[in-house]
């Protein structure tokens, strides 16, 4: 996604536009997305190449892009740089952690002269938060870890980004309104974003119905029992999306890189931007909407578990 560009051409103009307002990404699109805002440059290749001779000229590939190894060091050099800072030197949402690295991402591109280069810059200044699912399965978590060998306090709070994501959605609902998930590709990232719901439900026991928006952009089959390509009829039987709303639930099977450049185009032709929800800031205040909620359900929800299980476990 973002090292063919799809962060610059695509998420930024679509975050500046209010149509994105929070996002699950893995690390590595992240990762790779700050390349660009720290200046440095990947480049088209072909994957019909000898990767042991790129591997000995220092050459890195992803399918059909290269970049130069020094930018992966180059990165890490910056991440670490930026992560032993006074402020990361606590334990933190990765919601948490993206707002303060993208702030440093704008600051050196700003020095550079480049703007709009990099989607944590601009998710910063538009307060948009961005958790990733699996915070250690990327280089930023890599580069997180070896800073934990040297006695860095700065640890990622699994917990808070389940809580935090499933306050998003269901504030959005309490006030009226309604949560639509647009999910690029599949993976841990599509299964982070829709389990808000059975964390609101069956987990928190509070009374809620599913996701009313589901639209898919995937190439993975269902017959292979993969999340992937896990189907929104098959998400209903877990709660996570509102069964009224299936039969306008889509799932295109095509080319992420060719099918969502068209979405987005066409929402950002068709409909006018609308306000910044910049719900970084309102986390505090959501947060708390949620744990009101939970404690006023949690006696209702172990009744029904006691009763589910046969008075509890032995």
């Amino acid at each position: 996604m973002t090292p063919a560009g799809l962060g610059m051409s695509t998420i930024i103009p679509l975050l500046e536009a209010g149509f994105i307002d929070w996002i699950v990404s893995t690390g590595a699109n992240l990762y790779h997305d700050a390349h660009f805002g720290l200046g440095l440059t990947m480049h088209k290749g072909t994957p019909f190449i000898d990767d042991v001779a790129l591997r000995e000229e220092g050459v890195v590939r992803i399918y059909d892009i290269f970049f130069d190894y020094e930018v992966l060091l180059s990165t890490d050099a910056y991440v670490r740089e930026v992560s032993a800072r006074p402020e990361f030197q606590r334990p933190m949402s990765t919601a948490e952690y993206h707002y303060l690295l993208g702030g440093y991402i704008l600051e050196r591109e700003q020095a550079l002269g480049i703007t709009r280069k990099s989607v944590l810059g601009v998710a910063h200044r538009c307060s948009v938060p961005i958790y990733t699912s699996s915070p250690g399965d990327s280089s930023i978590g890599m580069n997180v870890a070896e800073q934990a060998l040297a006695g860095s306090q700065l640890r990622f709070d699994v917990s808070a980004d389940v809580n935090e994501t499933s306050a998003i959605v269901f504030a959005a609902k309490v006030s009226g309104g309604k949560s639509g998930v647009l999910i690029i590709g599949g993976g841990s990232p599509k299964n982070f974003v829709l389990q808000t719901e059975p964390q609101i439900q069956e987990v928190l026991g509070i009374s809620e119905k599913g996701h009313d928006y589901y639209l898919q952009l995937t190439d993975a089959r269902p017959d292979t029992g993969g999340l992937s390509g896990a189907t929104p009829a098959e998400a209903v039987s877990w709660g996570k999306v509102d069964p009224d709303q299936l039969p306008g639930m889509v799932v295109c099977y095509l080319d992420n890189t060719v099918g969502f450049p068209i979405l987005a185009a066409y929402a950002l032709a068709k409909r006018k931007p609308r306000p910044l929800k910049r719900l970084y800031d309102r986390r505090g205040a959501i947060m708390r909407q949620l744990t009101e909620a939970y404690l006023e359900a949690k006696a209702d929800r172990d009744t029904r578990a006691e009763a589910a299980t046969g008075g509890g476990a032995p």
